[in-house]
């Protein structure tokens, strides 16, 4: 298990090296921090003095190593626009993205992995036609299109829900949350649902679609020659048996939700990264930029190590080596 964690680690780090090196060539070649700096009125020996103090004259290998270290230290310098630094604008940002997040997953996991289970044993049931259509409407309407339409009905019409906003927020140590609070939990409910509806349908289909191709296996056929009660073979055995590939794409899915909640941010105006980085991209605040990215790597190559963990806890016939026994 050791070496398992080890390798794994391994392909972690280097992975977060390649996504390190792609951001310092985005914050050192997509145009010229010294411009983005300083105004036109700015004397060339006041852009070559800048340009030193920042160690732009220095070799690129020692920038690059430089920029390692800083960011190895969640310093990733100054905002262009806002002129203050990008660790302090992610920190302020990033619990509303994280919250956002973690309720959009659980209503995909909460809604999904059921659903799924109960169209695929009862295939032919209304009901599980009944899902398999909305299944289809949360796949193929895009994301904006449903946050508008859900503002619309619930917003607009009802006036049962707020139209955008994060609500009141309670700051504990360091953390803001709309967890502790009403209008927080409210303004949560349209924009996460938005946000897990693709996510819920995917696990959903997944769910049925790998529900049907257990059951007539012959484990199956034998737990039910044995007597087994209908609720021990289809959670106890059927469900175990597919959770291979759900954890695989429901992993991927939570990097998607975090790394994608830049159209959902921006619908409901969410103050989290989405919406940062999609302000950044708009100034070409590089540094904004480079910092997005490399947090969405760092949180992607987690949640990827987590999933290979979790495939040897689920399913024991999966050697550590990653291939099956």
């Amino acid at each position: 298990m050791v070496s398992f964690i080890f390798s794994r680690l391994m392909q972690a780090i280097a992975t977060m090296l390649v996504v390190t090196l792609i951001a310092f060539v985005l914050f050192r070649y997509v145009g010229d921090p010294v411009n983005q700096m300083v105004g036109i009125e700015t004397s060339l020996e006041q852009r070559e003095t800048l340009r030193e103090q920042l160690g732009l004259n220095d070799s690129m290998s020692v920038q690059y190593l430089r920029f390692v270290v800083r960011a190895l230290h969640l310093d990733f310098g100054v905002s262009y626009q806002q002129k203050e630094a990008v660790s302090a604008m992610i920190a302020q940002r990033l619990p509303a993205t994280l919250e956002l997040t973690l309720v959009s997953v659980i209503f995909a996991i909460g809604f999904g992995v059921p659903l799924g289970v109960l169209s695929g044993l009862h295939p032919r049931s209304l009901a599980s036609r009944a899902f398999m259509v909305l299944s289809l409407i949360g796949v193929s309407l895009p994301t904006f299109l449903i946050g508008i339409l859900l503002i619309f009905v619930f917003s607009v019409q009802l006036g049962w829900l707020p139209s955008f906003g994060r609500g009141e927020t309670v700051l504990i140590g360091g953390w803001s949350t709309g967890f502790l609070t009403s209008s927080g939990l409210q303004s949560l409910i349209l924009p996460s649902i938005t946000l897990g509806l693709f996510q819920m349908t995917l696990i959903m289909r997944l769910v049925r679609s790998e529900i049907m191709e257990v059951l007539p296996t012959d484990y199956i056929k034998f737990a039910r020659a044995r007597g087994l009660s209908d609720r021990v073979i289809h959670f106890g055995h059927a469900l175990r048996n597919t959770m291979i590939p759900v954890i695989t794409v429901t992993g991927l899915q939570i990097g998607s939700i975090i790394a994608f909640s830049i159209i959902t941010e921006t619908v409901f105006q969410w103050p989290g990264m989405g919406l940062l980085f999609l302000q950044a991209v708009q100034n070409v605040d590089i540094p904004v930029m480079a910092a997005y990215l490399m947090l969405i790597a760092f949180l992607f190559v987690t949640i990827n190590l987590a999933v290979d963990l979790l495939y040897v806890t689920v399913d024991p016939r999966i050697r550590l080596a990653g291939t099956p026994a």
